[in-house]
Parts: structure tokens; C-alpha cells; sequence
């Protein structure tokens, strides 16, 4: 088991990593979520024993792992461009680490070729990496990881370097990887999508430290305050008056103070003289979009909200019109709103 405590990391005065306490259980995926420069990296090579600590404690087992060197941590650190040599074949890199550890020939052979099913490239062993797409080269650097026999494999934006369709599919990939070999890893990302695909527990974190820890559907589906819930990805968050009046058009209890809106959380559609029903609203733009129409709709009360419309419908502005709110995609927010009825910041 990993545990972090009052983990601090400054350069030149300034602050990086602020008193972060976190634990990773044995088997364990951990993703460490925010955005670029929140210091999310400079954790993650503190725990490789790449950064020195200006306070608190790294433990593994309940052994302080202070003045232990970075090659005697037993964790292994993969990278987002996962820094092959090109020279080697496929297997070659897979099992440069086995024969480091003066590992027989047949026995290095064996589980290279075991791991490379378990990637999913069984048949490239005789490969090089640049015949290779980025995700097969992904794949090779995490085979050559788990090759290694870590402790703890420590993922740093092990996907950012390819494009979305692939980056979802490996995410998937990443996932079930990790847990048919029973690998302990933390791992670090801005990515939302690559954090809830691979993670069991989320952590977020924003400038320097963690504003909320727990299970990746719990922070999801009750984000700590407002900022937390636009970084997720919730559309817009309404507070005071404006949430209040939400909630109790939508039948919900209001009595929360702020309220954060996925972006699906409002469907629109004709008003009721055109055959609809729900909660009136005027139509201040609308774009269609192959699935569904997207608009902002004005509801008395509110203000302004993101809307899908039915599919095929189309309205034009200043149309009236009439929401249905969807409770599953409202989350009341109990840190408040900081960035209120505004979007992302």
C-alpha cells in the first residue's frame, strides 16, 4: 500500500504540491485528475523518488521510503510518449528489464510473449517500434512496465498522445490490463474521460492540492464545489435563488444552495400549444447537431441553460418552448458556488 502524507514539493518558493495526503490500497488504480500545471506530475515523480520533499512523508508498506534512491522503489514510471528504444525489437524492449535482473533467456521469452498477449500484440515480438502505430507503441511501453514486476506502476498522461477515438478504446484497454495482472498504479491525467475509464478512485486536484478524493462515481455524481464540477465536465452550475427555483420545478427538494447541470440535464421541446408539456422556456439560440439539437433557453426564474432538443426537431430564437429537467443529472453541490450560471471559467 502507497500512503502519502503532508506531501510538499516547492521550487524556488513556490509551492508545487501542497500538503497532499492520499493512499493507494494493494491492486488499486488511483488517478490523480486536474488540469495542466496544477502539479499533478510533480506528485507523481515525487513518489518515484525523482523530486525531494520540502515536507511530509512517502510510505510504502508502512516504510518510509526517505532516502530511498528512485531504481530501489521497486515502482516503474511510464511515460505518455512511452520512450522505446528504437533499436530493439518489440521483445527485446518488453524484456530489457528481466535480463537486467540476470534473468535465463527461455524464462525472459516465456513471459515476454505472455505479456504480449496481454497487451493485445501477440505476433509483433519480432517488431520494430517504428513500424508501429502510437497506440501499439503504447502498448509496448506498458508491457515493458508490468515486465519489470513493479510494486507500483505510476502512469504519467499515458495516453494525451493520441487522438480521442484511440485514447478511449486503450483507456478501456488500460483498464482491464491493469486488472487481470493485479497491478497496484497511480495514475496522473487532465483527461476526465481517461480518469473514469481506468480509475477506481479519483482524486482531484487544483493548484497544488486535493479538493476531493474518493470513488470515481461518487466525485462524479457529487462534485465538492463548483469549480470541481465544471472541471468534470457539468455544464453550468446554478446557486441562490436560481437553483432553488430548478430543483422545485423539477420536484426536487430546494433546499441546496448551489446546483451543477451535465450538459444533458435539460431536454427541450415544442411548447404546449404545439403539443408539449414541462416548464416554459424561450429559446435564445439553437445549432443542430447530428444527434440532437443543442440550444441555450431562458427559463423565468433561472436565467439561461444548456439544452438538447428532441431529435429532428428544430427551432429557430425566440420561440417559445418547454424544458423537462432530468434529475440523474442534476448534483447538489455542498461547497458552494464559485463560478455561478456561467460555464466553465
Amino acid at each position: 500500500m502507497l500512503d502519502l502524507r503532508g506531501v510538499t514539493v516547492t521550487f524556488g518558493g513556490a509551492t508545487a504540491v501542497d500538503r497532499v495526503d492520499l493512499s493507494v490500497a494493494d491492486g488499486a488504480v488511483l488517478a490523480v485528475l486536474g488540469p495542466s500545471g496544477c502539479g499533478k506530475s510533480t506528485l507523481l515523480r515525487a513518489v518515484a523518488g525523482l523530486e525531494p520533499l520540502a515536507a511530509g512523508r512517502i510510505a510504502w508498506d508502512g516504510a518510509d521510503l526517505a532516502g530511498t534512491p528512485t531504481h530501489r522503489r521497486g515502482f516503474a514510471l511510464m511515460f505518455q510518449d512511452g520512450q522505446l528504444f528504437d533499436h530493439l525489437t518489440v521483445a527485446r524492449n518488453v524484456g530489457y528489464a528481466r535480463r537486467l535482473q540476470g534473468v535465463s533467456r527461455s524464462v525472459v521469452r516465456t513471459e515476454v510473449a505472455d505479456l504480449l498477449d496481454l497487451v493485445g500484440l501477440g505476433g509483433y515480438a519480432d517488431r520494430l517500434p517504428r513500424t508501429l502505430s502510437g497506440g501499439e507503441r503504447q502498448r509496448v511501453a506498458l508491457a515493458r512496465s508490468l515486465a519489470a514486476r513493479p510494486r507500483l506502476l505510476l502512469l504519467d498522461e499515458p495516453l494525451s498522445a493520441l487522438d480521442t477515438g484511440l485514447r478511449g478504446r486503450l483507456a478501456a484497454d488500460l483498464r482491464r490490463i491493469l486488472v487481470a495482472s493485479g497491478t497496484t498504479a497511480l495514475l496522473v491525467t487532465h483527461d476526465q474521460d481517461e480518469a473514469f475509464a481506468v480509475a477506481d478512485r479519483l482524486a482531484v486536484m487544483r493548484d497544488g492540492r486535493i479538493v476531493q478524493e474518493g470513488a470515481t462515481g461518487d466525485v462524479w455524481a457529487h462534485p465538492a464545489d463548483a469549480d470541481t464540477a465544471l472541471f468534470l465536465g457539468y455544464g453550468r452550475v446554478l446557486e441562490g435563488e436560481a437553483a432553488a427555483t430548478l430543483l422545485r420545478r423539477a420536484g426536487l427538494p430546494s433546499t441546496a444552495g448551489a446546483v451543477a447541470l451535465r450538459p444533458t440535464a435539460v431536454w427541450a421541446g415544442p411548447d404546449p400549444s404545439e403539443g408539449g408539456s414541462g416548464i416554459p422556456a424561450v429559446v435564445r439560440s439553437f445549432r443542430p447537431a447530428p444527434d440532437a439539437g443543442r440550444l441555450v433557453v431562458a427559463v423565468e426564474g433561472v436565467g439561461e441553460l444548456d439544452a438538447v432538443g428532441a431529435p429532428g426537431w428544430v427551432t429557430q430564437p425566440g420561440r417559445r418552448v418547454v424544458v423537462r429537467v432530468e434529475r440523474h443529472a442534476i448534483a447538489v453541490l455542498t461547497g458552494g458556488a464559485t463560478n455561478p450560471a456561467g460555464g466553465a471559467p
